[in-house]
Order: C-alpha cells, then structure tokens, then sequence
C-alpha cells in the first residue's frame, strides 16, 4: 500500500514560510516605511523602557492628592488602570492609527486632576470631566477642526514645535537623571537649576547616567543596530550590580533591585469609577466647564505638539509637513483621553517618549502592539516593570533630543523674521516652562501678532486666529478670576 507523500516544508525564502509576516508587512506597511520587523521590535521595548516611569509616577501624583471628602486614590489600583489603559490605547493607537507612539496617563494633566479638579469634588466626578473632555475632543476630530487646526500650523512652526519637543524631552532626561535639578526656594537665588543634587556631579546614580549617554551616543555614532535598547539593558544591569554592592541613598523613583516576588496581582477596583456631570453640581456650571476647557487645552495642544513632532522624526509626513491619515490618529487620542478617565487614571496622551523607540527605528503601528503587550505584562510583573532606574532609560531621551534637533534646525526659514522669532519662542519656552502646551500657545501668538504687524495679516490661516484667541484667553483667565 503505497504512503502519501510527506508534507513539504516550506523553505524560509519561500512565500509559505513567509505568509504571516507578510501579512503584518502589508497591514503595518514596513517594508513600505523602509522599516523592518527587527527594528520595530527593538523600538517597542526602547519606547516602553522609555516611559515605564510612568507606571510608578502616575499613582504617586494621583494617590497623594484628596478629594473634597479628604478621600485617596488607593496606590496599587492606581498602577492596575495605568497599566490597563497605556496597553489598551496604546495597541488601539497601533492597529488603526498605524504610527510608534505609544500613550499613558500624561504628566501635567494628572497634576490639574489632582491639584484643581478633585479638592472640589470626588475623585469619580474629577474623572468624569475628564471623560467629558475626551468626548469633546473625538467631537472636534468628527468634524474635522481638530485637523484643520493641524494643517492650518505654517511649516516652520512645525518644525519648530519638533525642537521644542527634542529640547523639553532632553531636559526632562536631565532632570529625571538627577544630572541636574531644582535648586530649592530656601536658597533664594533665581537661578533654578544646578547641576546635580548640590552643583557638583557625585553618586552612582548619576555615573551610571553619564556612562548611559556616552555609550548611547558611542553606539548611535557606529550606527549600532539596537542602539539604544542595547544602553538602556547595559546600564540597567550595571546598576544593578552597583545597589548590590554599593550603599546608594537613593536612586530616585525605581530601585534597581530584582523583586523577591516578580509577580504582583493587579486589583482593578478603580475601572468604571466615574459621575460625568456629577462635578457640575459641586462647583456649577460655569466652574464646571473651564475644568473641562482646562484638560480639553492640555490635551488638545500637548498630543498636537508631540503627534508632530514624532510623526516628522518617523518621516510620516509629506512634503507639506502634513500626516497623511492624521484622524485616525486623533480620533483614538480623543478616545485614550476618555478611557484615562473611565479607569480613574487621568487623562491618557501620546507620550513624547516615544521618540526613543523611533530612534530605534520605529516607524509602524507594529511597535505599539510590542510598547502595548509589555504594559500589559507589567500588569502582573509590575516589580520588575518598575526595576529599570530612571538614570538608565534617560540617556535615550538625551540622544533622542539631539536627534530631533539636527534633523529638524537647519528645515526652519530663519530669514523671515515673522516665522523665526514665533519659532524661536515655541522651541524655547518648551522646556523652559516645563509645558509643550505653553510653547505652542505662545509661538502662535507671536505668529499672528508678528504678521499683523509685517501687514501680512491675510496670509495667517482662519483657525491660527482662532487658536491664537483661545490661548489668549486661557492665559487670561487667572486674572479674569475664572480658575
């Protein structure tokens, strides 16, 4: 009786071998991109390392804060809903959006959450504003403002909120590094900062920083594939090795020591916690709709700022500066606002950080879906999550930053005085003021006051009038007594 044939194999350079990743080829468009699956992997893990941060600072500011019933946010639910939606909105942000930028609960508008929102109201009520201004982002993304307040930015001022993105992402690893940092009020000196924790560079923490930017750089300047994933695993086993033998006061938010237990149980307590108007009724309606106008702004302006500028180091703009597909893009950062609010995470944004995983050469959708599984795993191995010091992941926002700006500089037309002083203060006051939001309310301002005074008044875009206003009147408000 004769026997069938064996199946055949398919060789690797043959179509079977190669159907599924030329699926996610076709899908996330790598080749297209003139990416490739390795890279995009490698740019998943540099982005996660990048911000996981966040995993440990998020519940910090959220849990220190009270509500007007003198309630805190439980701690361990608080890590639970940052990890759940940074993976749910950033794997969203990856198969529709299809671009590497990654999203978590945003510092700033966690900080307006807990310092403004909650002191006069509940904690679910200051999460349902929240949600309100996620609503009303994907509202404006519906109807195609928030696009056409995009498109309406001149090509320099894009490049310019590019900069500002690559010196305030510069400063914050700088920061974070503990290689400089805020000199206290009680020295009275308007100096405001210095450089490390006493002018004077000491400690392990700071050398395994120094070591990470030399090796970084080192490595971007061979043109080592992986070179920043491969500094951030470098230093973050050197530290380990230094707490273990060393005695090191502090290394800031995350300890470089394994776990005793890697495995942690997340407790999703906090999830679905939110009134929607609930809030209006503690404060009134005209109290309650700044708040909501205060997070929508923040939002609005710093995902504007940072979709930009990632977009354009990932070359994903065309010619015009312009993202092709942008509303995708913005609808699911509408969505990732509302979702920060549903699981009482704070409103959720891109992440400026994801420029790391760009570095690495990202340039898909495909990336997230790696950022967003490793939150998820961080869901039940926060410890280990968490064991990457600060001092070993920022040498990449260093590097980053330089990136940026010697891609970005010599693009801007510094002879026209009308686009490069508005340019010059976006990129400044970035880091300057600590804000993405202020640098670009600012350099629009400039903008149209510079051309209305150059009697180029007509060739300023209808929603740069507009925006320019809002961000007039938002500055106004303190003084207007309406905060």
């Amino acid at each position: 009786m004769p026997t069938s044939a064996p199946a055949k194999i398919p060789a690797p350079d043959e179509p079977g071998a190669r159907s599924a990743h030329g699926a996610l080829d076709r899908y996330f468009k790598i080749s297209e991109r003139g990416s490739t699956l390795p890279r995009e992997i490698r740019g998943g893990f540099a982005t996660f390392f990048a911000m996981a941060y966040i995993i440990v600072l998020n519940p910090i500011i959220l849990s220190s804060a009270k509500d007007m019933y003198g309630h805190h946010l439980d701690y361990g639910q608080l890590v639970t809903a940052t990890c759940v939606t940074a993976a749910f909105t950033t794997l969203l942000m990856g198969v529709i959006g299809n671009v590497p930028i990654a999203l978590a609960a945003g510092l700033g508008v966690n900080s307006v959450v807990a310092l403004q929102l909650a002191p006069r109201m509940s904690w679910p009520d200051a999460m349902g504003m929240v949600v309100l201004a996620g609503l009303v982002v994907m509202l404006l993304v519906a109807t195609g403002l928030r696009e056409r307040v995009m498109n309406a930015v001149p090509f320099g001022l894009r490049k310019a909120i590019s900069i500002g993105i690559g010196l305030f992402i510069m400063l914050i690893g700088l920061v974070d590094s503990g290689f400089v940092s805020r000199i206290p009020d009680a020295a009275h000196t308007t100096v405001p900062l210095q450089l490390g924790a006493d002018g004077h560079l000491n400690g392990w923490p700071v050398l395994v920083f120094i070591l990470g930017a030399l090796l970084t750089l080192a490595l971007i300047t061979r043109k080592v594939p992986g070179a920043i994933l491969i500094s951030i695993v470098a230093m973050t086993v050197l530290a380990l090795i230094i707490d273990a033998v060393a005695t090191v006061p502090s290394w800031g938010l995350t300890t470089p020591e394994w776990p005793g237990n890697p495995v942690a149980t997340p407790d999703f307590g906090l999830l679905g916690e939110v009134s929607l108007f609930g809030g209006f009724g503690k404060v009134g309606v005209l109290t309650g709709v700044l708040f909501v106008f205060t997070v929508l702004l923040s939002c609005f302006f710093d995902a504007m700022g940072t979709i930009m500028g990632v977009s354009d180091e990932a070359k994903l703009t065309n010619a015009q500066g312009e993202m092709p597909g942008i509303n995708k893009v913005l609808f699911v950062d509408g969505l990732a606002v509302a979702a920060g609010g549903a699981s009482s995470s704070s409103a959720t944004t891109a992440f400026v950080e994801s420029t790391a995983g760009v570095g690495e050469g990202a340039r898909t959708g495909f990336a997230n879906l790696v950022t967003g599984a490793l939150f998820a795993v961080a869901l039940f191995l926060t410890p280990v999550a968490t064991m990457v010091p600060s001092q070993a992941a920022t040498p990449a926002l260093l590097a980053v930053g330089f990136l940026i700006l010697a891609g970005s500089v010599k693009e801007i037309d510094w002879a026209d005085h009308t686009i490069a002083i508005p340019a010059f203060i976006t990129m400044v006051m970035m880091p300057f003021t600590y804000s993405i939001t202020n640098g670009i309310g600012m350099g629009f301002i400039a903008f149209v006051l510079l051309r209305l005074v150059a009697g180029r008044g007509r060739e300023v875009p209808v929603p740069m009038y507009v925006v320019s206003a809002v961000f007039v009147f938002y500055y106004l408000m303190p003084a207007l007594g309406l905060t």
